[in-house]
């Protein structure tokens, strides 16, 4: 497959809806919908794929989504709609294969067997009926009702829903009258109306699915977009940083400086659709017995790694950069795939290759660090966010540059590309993006990186509570050579031992309104998990490796963030405060573990 043919998206600006007047608020009817997007090169077929669009506006469906502009204090209200159904009004069925014996959303259960495990005589065929979703918005800071809870999914409003079947999730009607009664705007069949507040500090924020036991699907299908938060105390005024960035009633061919870069992997067949395992012999090669035989799942598969790398919705695309500063907003929006990034003069080297150019980290998920963060590479887990610059004025004109993944094809598990592990394959998911340094349009006035002064904040008072909690792997209970079947949060007891609890277990995790808390995190798995937690901006403290001395938080984390990563065999402390009242969860953001029991719902106060 080419390289490097396709220019580079720069995701345009969501059009808005028109609000009542005088109502202060940022207005948005956003569809999901099934299209087609020639993800590949020019000349291979194009790939059907679902995202996210403005109603309004039939030719803003794109994957990933237009990109959702937001004013610190001015609130942003969407009606997020599932309109995942053929011209005729008729339900569509997942591009995907849903693995049925999976505790999810489960829509033939009805109301009395929804968001359950079913139970099954023999092992079930993919589920084919209408596609639960319900959107989150990672990183914001929001009422329960409006967090996009995984058990408040809705199906479509298609003509042909089953009989019996289940049209939102267990928590979807509470969650409805809530938002009703609080905001007075009513929701809809096949639709769910969220209101975020956008009182957080500015920062890269993104949305997603997160329909119970589905995410991985969903999401790999095209459902994601970025937000992104500006103004407030907590940004810097115009001129300081790189840009512009996209804004609405842009003209053709605007240069941008400031882009949002979404990153993921992705496999296709010949015909250009979208491949994903349809099977658990994908992984391990395991054929059976599967449930009820045994106790896996025949679909699920523990991780998954593509073997493209796509950015923008575009398989290795090319961007035409000027000697100047560049800000880009990085997202790791792969399903299990940990992203070491860099920048070099050649793609293609089989060991760890020497860096070109620096990444000036400016801020995390949470907004502005402390102070810029020189970095010659840039490790980034599944959801993480980085916000770099990078400066291409020392190359002259005609220079081509890649970004390239020296993370690997594999779970990640720490250490050192080269040492601890090999890097990816430097011909396919070693590859990123190119760049082309061309000529100065303009002088840049921007303020070079080293001199930022960045906006300050407090950290987190004192903590009233420690809590200990666990990141456990299970493995076949009936096959003692297959394994995991399953990954679980829980706590840790009074003697050390983790407590492994399922999605559907009492909640343990109960903070205060206002309190604010340490989360000791024990990672007592082989892998690193990316942790995210619903509602909050935490700051890391420390990790420890076994009896060694805790390590501080990495220069880059010492910011607010909303994922971590919990490495293998350590113990990573997070302090976080929780101001609002509400059920949320926290889980694991590798998609294929948060979909099989690596979730845990908390409340607040």
């Amino acid at each position: 497959m080419d390289k490097y043919v396709t220019p580079l998206v720069v995701p345009p600006v969501m059009p808005q809806a028109e609000g009542d007047v005088g109502d202060r608020i940022d207005h948005y009817v956003i569809g999901v919908r099934q299209f087609q997007q020639q993800v590949l090169p020019p000349g291979l077929p194009a790939t059907t794929v679902w995202g996210y669009g403005s109603t309004l506006h039939s030719d803003s469906f794109h994957y990933p989504a237009f990109t959702i502009e937001a004013r610190f204090g001015t609130p942003v209200r969407v009606r997020w709609k599932n309109q995942l159904r053929d011209h005729k009004g008729r339900y569509l069925p997942h591009l995907l294969t849903v693995d049925p014996t999976l505790h999810w959303a489960n829509p033939p259960g009805g109301a009395s067997a929804r968001d359950s495990r079913p139970g099954f005589r023999s092992t079930p065929g993919p589920y084919t009926g209408p596609v639960p979703i319900v959107t989150h918005l990672h990183g914001g800071q929001n009422s329960e009702e409006s967090d996009g809870y995984t058990e408040a999914w809705y199906l479509p409003d298609a003509l042909d829903i089953p009989a019996g079947y289940a049209e939102g999730g267990s928590f979807y009607e509470e969650f409805k009258d809530k938002f009703e009664d609080r905001f007075g705007d009513a929701w809809g069949r096949g639709d769910a109306v969220f209101q975020y507040a956008n009182a957080e500090r500015a920062s890269t924020i993104w949305f997603h699915d997160h329909a119970l036991g589905i995410t991985r699907l969903n999401v790999y299908a095209g459902l994601a977009g970025f937000y992104l938060l500006r103004g407030g105390t907590a940004d810097l005024p115009g001129g300081v940083l790189p840009g512009p960035a996209p804004r609405l009633g842009d003209p053709p061919g605007r240069k941008y400086y400031e882009i949002p870069l979404a990153i993921q992997d992705r496999s296709f067949h010949v015909d250009g659709s979208l491949f994903y395992p349809a099977g658990r012999a994908a992984f391990d090669g395991f054929k059976g017995p599967y449930i009820p035989g045994s106790d896996i799942p025949p679909i699920w598969n523990p991780e998954f790694f593509g073997n493209t790398m796509v950015t923008n919705g575009r398989t290795w695309p090319a961007l035409h950069v000027e000697p100047r500063r560049y800000r880009f907003r990085l997202l790791n929006g792969c399903n299990s795939r940990f992203l070491i990034l860099k920048i070099v003069t050649r793609p293609l080297a089989h060991r760890p290759a020497a860096p070109a150019l620096p990444f000036w980290q400016i801020g995390s998920e949470g907004g502005f660090l402390s102070a810029p963060v020189r970095r010659d590479q840039v490790l980034i887990a599944p959801a993480e966010r980085a916000d770099v610059i990078v400066d291409f004025a020392s190359f002259p004109v005609g220079s081509e540059l890649y970004l390239i993944n020296e993370g690997p094809d594999k779970a990640f598990r720490g250490g050192k590309a080269g040492t601890d592990f090999s890097p990816a394959d430097p011909a396919t998911t070693g590859q990123v993006m190119k760049l082309t340094v061309g000529a100065l349009t303009a002088p840049d006035t921007t303020v070079p990186p080293a001199q930022l002064s960045l906006p300050s904040f407090e950290p987190l008072g004192k903590a009233s509570r420690t809590r200990r909690l666990s990141l456990s792997e299970q493995n076949s209970t009936s096959l003692p050579n297959v394994g995991p079947r399953q990954m679980l949060l829980g706590t840790v007891d009074r003697n050390g031992a983790a407590v492994p609890m399922r999605w559907d277990d009492p909640v343990t995790e109960n903070p205060a309104l206002g309190a604010t808390e340490i989360w000791e995190i024990h990672n007592l798995t082989k892998d690193a998990h990316p942790i995210h937690v619903h509602e909050v901006q935490f700051q890391v403290l420390d990790r420890q490796q076994g009896g060694r001395a805790a390590r501080p938080a990495e220069p880059w984390e010492r910011g607010f963030k909303d994922t971590a990563v919990a490495y293998p065999g350590a113990v990573m402390r997070l302090k976080a405060t929780f101001d609002r009242a509400g059920r949320y969860v926290w889980h694991c953001h590798m998609l294929e573990h948060e979909d099989n029991e690596m979730m845990r719902p908390y409340t607040v106060g």
